[in-house]
């Protein structure tokens, strides 16, 4: 039996042939996985059972209608940015329809719990960097989410503190297991950032923004607010 072989001329051509491109439905698509997620946390705005506290100082109605306006014009100022997927977490989670119907964002429910378990439950469910912002921020701004994000490429979570003690913002690399994190947390308390941020543990890389936002929950904070930015630093001298 004998083999044919062909020409060296056809052999050499073959052999300094350029490899074949891999069509484009081959490249992996892990990156577009990562794009990041702020996450809105959302009580269902119904009269009486939104913002109770400012409620008490400039009563029901009103306190509605500041909720539902802050809460529009943040959804379109986070929305209109293509970095991140912006994404309503609802309660109570028989909401999210409605609230995704009302706001025209994608919405997710937070599930059963104290806050600091549907934060981890809804951050931990997504596939790259998460951030939680509530809804009562006004002055929560495109900026104050491109700096965390840049802070979680090298932490693993990261926090934006407010006047009261609490935090505005929670961010989560999600390159490892959220550990103990917002466990044995005092909510609500003036204690809240510093509970969280030691239950994180001391192998955990945990940054704070400089940044100290205030969330509307009171009748001075709604005075703040409607005040001129300029004259806001002397309110209450």
């Amino acid at each position: 039996m004998t083999t044919r072989l062909r020409p060296m001329h056809q052999r050499v051509r073959r052999h300094l042939r350029p490899p074949r491109s891999r069509s484009p439905r081959s490249v992996p698509k892990a990156r577009s996985a990562l794009r990041p997620t702020v996450l809105v946390f959302a009580r269902q705005p119904v009269i009486g059972t939104v913002k109770t506290r400012l409620a008490a100082d400039i009563g029901r109605v009103e306190a509605l209608r500041f909720y539902r306006a802050t809460l529009a014009v943040l959804l379109r100022r986070l929305a209109s940015d293509r970095t991140w997927r912006t994404i309503l977490a609802v309660t109570p989670d028989r909401a999210c329809r409605a609230m995704a119907r009302t706001f025209r964002v994608p919405a997710v429910p937070q599930g059963a719990g104290n806050l600091g378990l549907r934060m981890r439950r809804v951050a931990g469910s997504q596939p790259g960097p998460a951030l939680i912002v509530g809804s009562d921020v006004p002055d929560l701004q495109a900026s104050h989410l491109r700096a965390a994000l840049a802070a979680l490429r090298w932490h693993d979570f990261v926090f934006g503190p407010a006047a009261d003690g609490g935090y505005w913002l929670a961010g989560f690399r999600n390159r490892r297991p959220a550990g103990s994190v917002m466990l044995n947390v005092r909510w609500s308390t003036s204690a809240a950032l510093a509970d969280t941020v030691r239950s994180a543990g001391t192998r955990a890389r945990v940054h704070v923004l400089a940044d100290v936002l205030d969330d509307v929950d009171d009748g001075g904070a709604y005075t703040r607010h409607q005040a001129p930015r300029s004259c806001r630093g002397r309110l209450g001298d």
